[in-house]
């Protein structure tokens, strides 16, 4: 069932398209954050159908600790549960167990924290993150890992990185007797492993390496974005990606900023999240081709323009930025709505554009106007 194009190629971009259980997506494409299984601003599933979202993404342990994954698989599975029929991606909760780093012990057998919710305490190790996966029944699953902080010492990492590769190992061996149960909702789950490797090239390298050697249907660059700076990040994608599977999709995992992916694009990265567009948007900041603006400002009091004039998003082509910037000091929910409703059109929408200029054959043109109009700001 399961199959990735390579449709064309402009130095290291790629433009695919993956075939999954639930729906073909087409790549470089960007994945809604719905870490609850909501995406936080009262966004609902018919909401990112009609913005262009291809892959939801939600987590593995929050969706554990509430509602609780046995209760979803009762119920169906997360697809029917949130009422979205197109791929969702679930992360393993490895990333939990780094930004709770004062509440978990990390041993070879998994790691056992505490609840940020009741405190209670919780093992979570590669076959448990799988079985919950598994309830989940999402499309693709994400391997159980440590992510290390991008600072840490070599002798911190190199030992980590290892215990990831056998964490690697046990939960495809899980996957693959999850998905011969009966029981089992989405017995086409797809495996992700994930690379790590900090900002230590040599390590992440032969991480790569050895972990291609499993033959997974896609790969993930993990562990950026926490810490080290852009140059790191993109310096990193260039020694790494190229030891990764071209014939699979490559994802990296919670990045980031428009720059950032247009960057990771160029490096030959398919998929991409981040929390960014539905924080920001929250916040009243929202995203255009002309940099990023405050909705809140005082200068927007009287202005009748939407958001932007060249975007077709829900609040671009109804409501002005006086009302919104009304809706926001009156802290009023419609406000927050809209503006996050913007932002994941913007980031929607220019991964469409990207997938065209690399159809055209003009990416890197694309890149330098895009990069240079965030860089100019508003006129």
């Amino acid at each position: 069932m399961t199959e990735y194009k390579l449709l064309k190629t402009e130095g290291r971009a790629k433009r695919a398209e993956f075939k999954t259980v639930h729906g073909t997506v087409q790549t470089p494409l960007f994945m809604n954050v719905g870490t609850v299984g909501a995406i936080k601003g009262a966004v609902s599933t018919e909401d990112l159908e009609n913005i262009g979202c291809q892959i939801e993404l939600s987590n593995t342990y929050h969706l554990h600790v509430r509602p609780g994954d046995e209760l979803i698989h009762d119920l169906g599975g997360l697809h029917k549960f949130m009422v979205w029929n197109r791929p969702i991606l679930t992360d393993s909760g490895g990333f939990q167990v780094f930004s709770l780093a004062g509440l978990r012990k990390i041993k070879e057998e998994g790691v056992t924290f505490h609840s940020h919710v009741d405190g209670r305490l919780i093992f979570m190790g590669p076959e448990q993150s799988m079985q919950i996966q598994s309830n989940l029944a999402s499309t693709i699953a994400m391997a159980f890992d440590e992510c290390p902080p991008a600072k840490a010492e070599r002798s911190y990492v190199q030992p980590s990185v290892d215990r990831t590769t056998r964490w690697l190992e046990r939960c495809k061996k899980e996957m693959d007797r999850l998905n011969s149960l009966e029981t089992t909702i989405n017995k086409e789950q797809l495996l992700f492993g994930i690379n790590q490797g900090a900002v230590y090239s040599d390590i992440r390298i032969e991480h790569a390496k050895r972990i291609s050697e499993l033959d997974l249907p896609g790969y993930a660059v993990g562990g950026l974005a926490v810490g080290e700076t852009h140059e790191e990040m993109y310096d990193i994608l260039e020694h790494v990606v190229p030891y990764l599977p071209q014939n699979k999709p490559t994802y990296l995992m919670g990045v980031g900023t428009p720059a950032n992916i247009l960057e990771g694009v160029e490096r030959g990265i398919d998929f991409f999240d981040c929390v960014y567009p539905s924080r920001n948007g929250r916040h009243g900041h929202v995203y255009t081709n002309h940099g990023k603006l405050n909705m809140k400002n005082a200068k927007f009091k009287n202005d009748s323009r939407p958001i932007s004039e060249e975007c077709k998003c829900p609040a671009c082509t109804r409501y002005s930025r006086a009302y919104i910037r009304h809706l926001l000091t009156a802290d009023e929910m419609l406000g927050m709505r809209l503006c996050v409703l913007h932002n994941l059109y913007f980031y929607n929408n220019m991964m469409a554009e990207i997938r065209n200029a690399l159809d055209d054959g003009n990416f890197a043109a694309y890149k330098k106007a895009r990069l240079e109009g965030f860089a100019a700001g508003e006129d």
